[in-house]
Protein backbone atom coordinates (compact mmCIF):
# COMPACT_ATOMS: atom_id res chain seq x y z
CA UNK A 1 0.00 0.00 0.00
CA UNK A 2 1.18 3.52 -0.92
CA UNK A 3 0.42 5.46 2.47
CA UNK A 4 1.48 8.90 1.30
CA UNK A 5 -0.53 8.83 -2.00
CA UNK A 6 -3.76 7.38 0.54
CA UNK A 7 -3.12 10.49 2.92
CA UNK A 8 -2.72 12.55 0.34
CA UNK A 9 -5.78 11.80 -2.02
CA UNK A 10 -7.38 12.13 1.93
CA UNK A 11 -6.43 15.90 2.41
CA UNK A 12 -7.72 16.65 -1.31
CA UNK A 13 -11.00 15.22 -0.29
CA UNK A 14 -11.47 16.96 2.90
CA UNK A 15 -10.61 20.48 0.69
CA UNK A 16 -12.89 18.91 -1.32
CA UNK A 17 -16.80 19.35 -1.31
CA UNK A 18 -17.07 15.65 -2.63
CA UNK A 19 -19.46 13.51 -0.89
CA UNK A 20 -20.15 10.51 -2.94
CA UNK A 21 -15.80 9.26 -2.72
CA UNK A 22 -14.89 6.03 -0.98
CA UNK A 23 -11.20 5.01 -0.11
CA UNK A 24 -10.96 0.90 -0.10
CA UNK A 25 -6.89 -0.12 1.19
CA UNK A 26 -6.63 -3.21 -0.62
CA UNK A 27 -5.14 -5.07 -3.32
CA UNK A 28 -7.25 -4.14 -6.60
CA UNK A 29 -8.01 -7.69 -7.82
CA UNK A 30 -9.28 -9.29 -4.80
CA UNK A 31 -11.30 -5.86 -3.92
CA UNK A 32 -12.78 -6.39 -8.17
CA UNK A 33 -13.28 -10.24 -7.64
CA UNK A 34 -15.00 -10.28 -4.14
CA UNK A 35 -16.14 -6.18 -3.60
CA UNK A 36 -17.64 -5.35 -6.93
CA UNK A 37 -20.47 -6.58 -8.58
CA UNK A 38 -19.96 -7.88 -12.44
CA UNK A 39 -21.72 -4.79 -14.97
CA UNK A 40 -21.53 -2.84 -12.10
CA UNK A 41 -18.55 -0.12 -12.75
CA UNK A 42 -18.97 3.32 -15.13
CA UNK A 43 -15.29 3.24 -15.54
CA UNK A 44 -12.03 1.69 -14.09
CA UNK A 45 -8.39 3.85 -14.23
CA UNK A 46 -4.86 2.63 -14.20
CA UNK A 47 -2.35 5.09 -14.50
CA UNK A 48 1.13 4.56 -13.82
CA UNK A 49 0.72 1.23 -12.70
CA UNK A 50 4.70 -0.36 -11.57
CA UNK A 51 6.05 -1.34 -14.81
CA UNK A 52 7.85 -3.88 -13.56
CA UNK A 53 11.05 -3.27 -16.12
CA UNK A 54 13.33 -6.51 -15.36
CA UNK A 55 12.30 -9.29 -18.26
CA UNK A 56 12.13 -11.85 -15.21
CA UNK A 57 9.96 -9.61 -12.71
CA UNK A 58 7.25 -8.48 -15.83
CA UNK A 59 4.61 -11.37 -14.50
CA UNK A 60 4.01 -9.25 -11.76
CA UNK A 61 2.62 -6.28 -13.65
CA UNK A 62 -1.14 -5.54 -13.23
CA UNK A 63 -1.99 -5.45 -16.69
CA UNK A 64 -2.24 -9.50 -17.65
CA UNK A 65 -4.90 -10.99 -19.44
CA UNK A 66 -6.37 -12.83 -16.03
CA UNK A 67 -6.85 -9.14 -14.31
CA UNK A 68 -8.24 -7.75 -17.60
CA UNK A 69 -10.83 -9.89 -18.00
CA UNK A 70 -12.18 -9.78 -14.25
CA UNK A 71 -11.51 -5.63 -14.73
CA UNK A 72 -13.61 -5.61 -18.00
CA UNK A 73 -16.65 -7.97 -16.34
CA UNK A 74 -16.85 -5.20 -13.80
CA UNK A 75 -17.59 -2.42 -16.38
CA UNK A 76 -21.10 -1.67 -17.42
CA UNK A 77 -21.58 -2.19 -21.26
CA UNK A 78 -20.08 1.09 -22.66
CA UNK A 79 -18.42 1.79 -19.39
CA UNK A 80 -13.88 2.98 -20.06
CA UNK A 81 -10.75 1.12 -19.16
CA UNK A 82 -8.33 4.19 -19.34
CA UNK A 83 -4.70 3.16 -19.13
CA UNK A 84 -1.33 6.07 -19.07
CA UNK A 85 1.91 4.54 -18.65
CA UNK A 86 5.54 6.22 -19.98
CA UNK A 87 7.03 2.44 -20.21
CA UNK A 88 6.62 1.80 -23.83
CA UNK A 89 7.13 -1.96 -23.54
CA UNK A 90 4.57 -2.19 -21.47
CA UNK A 91 2.14 0.20 -23.47
CA UNK A 92 2.53 -2.05 -26.07
CA UNK A 93 1.78 -4.94 -23.57
CA UNK A 94 -1.24 -3.42 -22.44
CA UNK A 95 -2.99 -3.00 -26.18
CA UNK A 96 -2.32 -6.19 -26.46
CA UNK A 97 -3.97 -7.83 -23.94
CA UNK A 98 -6.26 -5.63 -23.70
CA UNK A 99 -7.20 -5.94 -27.88
CA UNK A 100 -7.22 -9.90 -27.09
CA UNK A 101 -10.03 -9.57 -24.56
CA UNK A 102 -13.38 -10.14 -26.71
CA UNK A 103 -15.16 -7.62 -23.93
CA UNK A 104 -12.85 -4.54 -24.74
CA UNK A 105 -12.93 -2.22 -28.20
CA UNK A 106 -10.14 -0.09 -28.35
CA UNK A 107 -11.52 3.32 -28.63
CA UNK A 108 -8.71 4.87 -30.32
CA UNK A 109 -8.41 2.12 -32.74
CA UNK A 110 -8.36 4.35 -35.74
CA UNK A 111 -5.63 6.90 -34.18
CA UNK A 112 -2.39 5.97 -35.05
CA UNK A 113 -0.86 2.81 -33.12
CA UNK A 114 -4.38 2.70 -31.94
CA UNK A 115 -3.08 5.09 -28.79
CA UNK A 116 -5.09 7.76 -27.44
CA UNK A 117 -3.96 11.49 -27.22
CA UNK A 118 -3.24 12.38 -23.25
CA UNK A 119 -6.91 13.77 -22.46
CA UNK A 120 -6.29 17.49 -20.68
CA UNK A 121 -8.72 16.63 -17.48
CA UNK A 122 -6.03 13.49 -16.38
CA UNK A 123 -4.03 14.33 -13.54
CA UNK A 124 -0.07 14.57 -13.86
CA UNK A 125 1.11 12.30 -11.45
CA UNK A 126 4.70 12.63 -10.00
CA UNK A 127 5.55 9.27 -12.40
CA UNK A 128 4.47 11.34 -15.57
CA UNK A 129 6.24 14.38 -14.33
CA UNK A 130 9.14 12.49 -14.11
CA UNK A 131 8.58 10.83 -17.55
CA UNK A 132 8.62 14.07 -19.23
CA UNK A 133 11.69 15.72 -17.48
CA UNK A 134 13.51 12.63 -18.69
CA UNK A 135 12.11 12.43 -22.30
CA UNK A 136 10.03 9.32 -22.21
CA UNK A 137 6.67 9.36 -24.50
CA UNK A 138 3.46 9.03 -22.33
CA UNK A 139 0.93 6.39 -23.70
CA UNK A 140 -2.60 6.55 -23.41
CA UNK A 141 -5.10 3.73 -24.29
CA UNK A 142 -8.56 4.15 -24.10
CA UNK A 143 -10.97 0.74 -24.48
CA UNK A 144 -14.70 0.60 -23.93
CA UNK A 145 -16.53 -2.33 -22.48
CA UNK A 146 -18.98 -4.04 -25.60
CA UNK A 147 -22.76 -3.12 -25.62
CA UNK A 148 -23.28 -5.88 -27.84
CA UNK A 149 -23.04 -8.54 -24.76
CA UNK A 150 -26.45 -9.89 -23.64
CA UNK A 151 -26.28 -9.29 -20.14
CA UNK A 152 -24.19 -11.62 -17.90
CA UNK A 153 -22.29 -13.26 -20.80
CA UNK A 154 -18.75 -13.49 -20.54
CA UNK A 155 -18.65 -12.36 -16.63
CA UNK A 156 -16.15 -13.63 -14.25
Amino acid sequence: MFEPGLAQLLMRLADSDLSNVALVRGDAVTLLRERVRPGSLDGIRIFFPDPWPKRRHRKRRLVQPAFIALAASRLAPGAGLHLATDWTDYATQMRAVCEAESMLVNAAGGEPGGWLPRPGWRPVTKFEQRARIEGREIHDLLFHRRIDLPPGDHLV
